[in-house]
């Protein structure tokens, strides 16, 4: 058989569950994910473990913060000025707002304080700090 290398499109099942056994995303009730090998699509440990995979194998992996989304950075955690933010916008804990980046990428944070003068927001990745586990089964070489 076939087993993935670099340049390959694949499609996969996966499940990702937290240490204590949550799970945060699956595949398995609708189609396969299907990324290129070496495009930097996905986090870098869930990349590295599908390479090498022949159709049909499944595995478990369990990845650090580092192959994962990144340490939790305090400082991604800011405060706006409610006069900064659209006129009549009324922010709520747990949103998630797009900022535009001075080079003209665009970000996502959560507000995750609100008061009547600010609002604080995190700039990390809702699972960046944790110790990911995936469960992955290599439906497809294309």
């Amino acid at each position: 058989m076939t087993k993935v290398k670099d340049g390959d499109t694949v499609k996969v099942h996966y499940t990702g569950k937290l240490k204590d056994g949550t799970i945060f995303d699956s595949s398995v009730a609708r189609e396969p994910l299907m990324f290129q090998m070496g495009a930097g699509q996905l986090i870098q440990g869930f990349e590295q473990a599908v390479m090498g995979m022949e159709p049909g194998d499944s595995k478990t992996i369990n990845l650090a913060p580092d192959e994962a989304y990144g340490p939790y950075l305090d400082d991604l955690i800011q405060e706006i000025g409610c006069e900064e933010l659209p006129q009549g916008f009324q922010p709520e804990t747990g949103m998630v707002l797009q900022f535009r980046q001075p080079d003209g990428q665009t970000t996502l944070a959560t507000v995750i304080e609100v008061s009547e003068s600010k609002m604080k927001i995190d700039g990390n990745h809702p699972l960046a700090g944790k110790d990911l586990t995936f469960e992955i089964e290599l439906v497809e070489i294309i």
